[in-house]
């Protein structure tokens, strides 16, 4: 899953939801440039190297990475993106499903490097030319990149999606431009090839959830009650039936293993945590291609 900020929510749902999922290995990106330029690094297995990190205001940064892999030490910067990297990459190449969300349209470019960056990290703006893609530019760099995936993953169903997210920066015109444009383009990559689908989360955001209170504070993020409906909506359309089920036996123990108690050194609360165990390890042996080790070693911890 690669993209921005909306899709680290439907994604923290599938990872609660226990499903096998690696989210934004480079953290959020926002615009279909920059996602494709990720997904092309991932494709080529590269490796970075010291020539492709800068240094702003003590802190070492990609251009292609969100700040999260930032560091004041250079080598720990590098260590982090090129794990990272390592492990996407051969993720990439045995997924399942691919989902895109894009979020923006307007991209900048270092004018210096001539690159469309991920991530600005605060430098001057001067140093950047800021402009809208066009649809054609987008559907041309991703029909090619599309082509590149079949090439190591031919089975590969990749899901498209625009955040629900306005860019109010940008101002309402320019933002309802730019998400224009983010539809258009993923319509004609949808019937470019028959494995692309399009899940609309920006729809559903602007035609069902049109209340404000599905809005948080700063009336531009979705609400958890909003996220809670696109995902409702979202694992309607793409979760089977018979994993439904399995999700909701998941999710009372989940509960039970993010329980806050009072007194964390009593003995009821020890009972708890025993007979959450017992419930972990018949859901782990009824369900054994669901990893639940990370959990069992906690409660063992615990206990």
């Amino acid at each position: 899953m690669l993209g921005s900020c909306f899709i680290e929510n439907i994604g923290k749902q599938l990872v609660d939801s226990k499903f096998n999922v690696d989210l934004n290995p480079f953290g959020v990106l926002y615009n279909p440039q920059s996602i494709a330029q990720a997904i092309r690094i991932l494709i080529e297995s590269r490796q970075f190297i010291a020539a492709d990190i800068i240094q702003h205001k003590g802190l070492y940064h990609s251009f292609y990475h969100h700040s999260s892999f930032s560091d004041t030490d250079i080598d720990k910067c590098i260590s982090k993106i090129c794990t990272s990297t390592e492990e996407s990459s051969a993720n990439l190449r045995k997924a399942d499903v691919l989902i895109i969300t894009f979020g923006t349209a307007y991209v900048f470019r270092h004018k210096e490097l001539d690159t469309v960056v991920g991530n600005c990290h605060k430098l001057p703006a001067s140093e950047f030319d800021r402009y809208r893609l066009t649809v054609d530019s987008i559907v041309e760099d991703w029909k090619t990149l599309i082509d590149q995936l079949r090439e190591i993953n031919p089975l590969l169903q990749i899901i498209f999606t625009v955040s629900p997210i306005r860019h109010l920066k940008d101002g309402a015109h320019d933002n309802q431009l730019s998400k224009s444009t983010l539809l258009m383009a993923i319509d004609e990559l949808c019937n470019y090839d028959s494995g692309c689908h399009y899940f609309p989360s920006y729809e559903i955001m602007i035609d069902e959830l049109r209340d404000y209170r599905f809005y948080n504070e700063d009336m531009v993020h979705p609400s958890p009650l909003a996220i809670r409906y696109i995902w409702e909506r979202f694992s309607e359309t793409y979760i089977s039936d018979e994993a439904h089920p399995v999700i909701e036996e998941w999710n009372k123990i989940y509960l039970a293993l993010n329980h806050k108690p009072f007194n964390d050194q009593s003995d009821e609360y020890k009972h708890f945590l025993r007979q959450t165990l017992l419930k972990l390890k018949a859901f782990d042996e009824k369900y054994p291609y669901i990893c639940c080790n990370e959990e069992l070693s906690r409660l063992k911890t615990l206990l």
